[in-house]
């Protein structure tokens, strides 16, 4: 029998109960130093509610006064109202204001209830106030051209529809404001055609086929077309633009809505193609202004001023932090990259009103600061080497917003523009045609820049429609 074995057993479990006689020792004297503590509070404790206890601190016996006491940093509740104690009364009413009454309509009793004699005159007792949004059927206009002759020339006459109907656009049967309704409905609230027409049928009695609301929408983005010109006009002399693209499925195909917006415009374009040439189409070649963007590789083909977006990278970098829990180098990377970014932008804060060479310097500095963090990193395996040599491809491009005031350093304004359009590609899967690509593009332009003009979208689409 080989007793080589039971002579190691023995000297591991001899180990063990050792180990276990000194965890045995230090849990005692824990037990000790917390009995300690405990007598000590429990004396002060005493101590203190021999000297009083506030008003809504329960008796010293009860369960709640040993188990619930309320700490020194709660705020202490107030004393309730006695029964039949009125309240106080505020300084300022804040009762809700009643509107202009467009109807009034009296109620009073004619005979007395009690005894049957007849009743006059009165005083006002009391008003109540009723919101009625009437149900009003749609109108049919017919229009009448009465031809006439002329008893001196002899020739006859009838007046054209173009000159004499102003609420209407071209050969439509719609007015401008049914038109603008429907394109607000569309597009503010974004109800799906289907929709719309349940609505104007429910509450209008208008009954109008899918199709017949499509071509409402068409004839609203072609009536559109200069608008949006003067839109892209304006975009294109903005000091700064942000610019986005998400997929937009058009008849199967898949393709791309761009988006390019700045604090007065929203323009959006559909394409094909994610190529950078969409970039140089809309902003022109002598754009001279700042274009934020994320890092696509795209937006390289804009040979102007660029910032990149530093919340995507940030993104990227907490995401690299939870990739690698165990491993104290990209915790601590990831951390000092946060901590750098705050205090890029806390600079950028209190510096707003800096010269332009102080800005720039500084730009210069945080540059190198940045660049001297990815450094260790650019080579070999490390699971930060990917951002950073992102970090150093685009280091020019990273603190643009410290030399330039007006550039924020991210591109939420793109995105923030653009969610729309994602959600409403989610739920209808896209268009059907170039035509029904080309009118979301344009109804999205013009309803998103009068929207964040703080225009009434609705009145500006019907000032659209009918100019007069």
């Amino acid at each position: 029998m080989d007793t080589h074995l039971f002579t190691a057993d023995r000297a591991e479990l001899l180990q063990l109960i050792e180990q276990q006689g000194q965890t045995i020792a230090r849990q005692g004297q824990t037990i000790a130093q917390q009995e300690q503590l405990i007598a000590q509070l429990q004396a002060e404790l005493a101590a203190l509610r021999a000297t009083g206890l506030p008003r809504d601190t329960p008796a010293s016996g009860s369960e709640s006064a040993a188990t619930h006491d309320t700490p020194a940093f709660v705020k202490p509740n107030r004393p309730q109202r006695a029964k039949g104690q009125p309240r106080k009364k505020r300084a300022k009413g804040y009762a809700r204001r009643r509107a202009q009454p467009t109807q009034r309509v009296e109620h009073a009793l004619d005979r007395c209830p009690d005894c049957g004699c007849a009743m006059r005159g009165g005083a006002v007792k009391r008003t109540r106030e009723v919101l009625h949004v009437p149900l009003v059927p749609v109108q049919v206009i017919e229009h009448v051209f009465i031809e006439r002759r002329c008893p001196q020339c002899g020739k006859r006459h009838r007046p054209k529809p173009q000159e004499v109907l102003a609420d209407v656009v071209g050969r439509h049967r719609l007015s401008t404001t049914t038109m603008a309704l429907i394109a607000a409905l569309r597009e503010v609230g974004r109800w799906p055609v289907q929709t719309i027409c349940w609505y104007l049928e429910t509450f209008h009695a208008l009954t109008l086929s899918v199709g017949e609301v499509v071509e409402v929408l068409h004839a609203v983005a072609k009536q559109a077309a200069g608008t949006v010109q003067r839109f892209l006009a304006e975009l294109r002399a903005s000091p700064v633009v942000h610019a986005d693209e998400t997929t937009w499925r058009e008849e199967g195909q898949n393709g791309y809505i761009w988006v390019f917006s700045t604090p007065r415009v929203r323009y959006f374009l559909r394409r094909a193609s994610r190529s950078g040439e969409i970039v140089n189409e809309v902003l022109g070649a002598d754009f001279g202004g700042t274009l934020v963007s994320d890092f696509y590789g795209g937006y390289n083909r804009m040979a102007g001023q660029h910032q990149r977006c530093w919340a995507h990278l940030l993104r990227d970098v907490h995401e690299l932090q939870e990739q690698w829990p165990a491993a104290p180098a990209v915790q601590t990377w990831t951390e000092q990259v946060h901590a750098f970014y705050q205090r890029a932008t806390d600079y950028g804060v209190s510096h707003a009103g800096a010269k332009a060479t102080e800005r720039v310097a500084q730009q210069h500095a945080l540059e190198q600061e940045l660049l001297a963090l990815a450094r260790p990193y650019l080579e070999g395996e490390h699971p930060q080497r990917t951002l950073c040599q992102r970090i150093e491809h685009f280091l020019p491009e990273l603190f643009t917003f410290i030399a330039d005031p007006r550039v924020p350093s991210d591109n939420n304004a793109a995105e923030r523009s653009i969610r729309p359009l994602a959600v409403s590609r989610k739920i209808s899967g896209g268009t059907r045609s170039a035509q029904g690509s080309d009118t979301a593009a344009v109804l999205a332009t013009i309803f998103g820049t009068w929207l964040v003009r703080l225009l009434n979208p609705f009145t500006a689409c019907c000032r659209l429609l009918a100019p007069m």
